[in-house]
């Protein structure tokens, strides 16, 4: 995916050195260095943490304003259909 950004121009000689000095191109000199310094400032799960502890935080339940939802969803649906396309139910 394309990404542009803005580099001082030592950080862009940098990245031009690396280019040449190691024959890869610009983009994968980038990919590494942000994978490095990923690597280093992220902060490892805990020990026995698993992936829903770390969600925890984002999950929970959304009002709905009404408590019967799930009730005669099959009716319901078939009355919005009729709604939308103006079909009578054959006889």
């Amino acid at each position: 995916m394309p990404f542009s950004l803005r580099l001082d121009p030592e950080t862009e000689a940098r990245i031009r050195r690396l280019t040449r000095a190691t024959g890869r191109s610009k983009a994968d000199v980038v990919r590494e260095a942000v994978s490095r310094y990923a690597v280093e400032h992220e902060a490892p799960p805990a020990a026995g943490e698993t992936a829903f502890d770390r969600l925890r935080p984002f999950l929970g339940v959304a009002p709905t304003g009404s408590a019967d939802l799930s009730r005669r969803t099959h009716e319901k649906y078939r009355t919005l259909l009729r709604k939308k396309h103006g079909v009578r139910r054959p006889r």
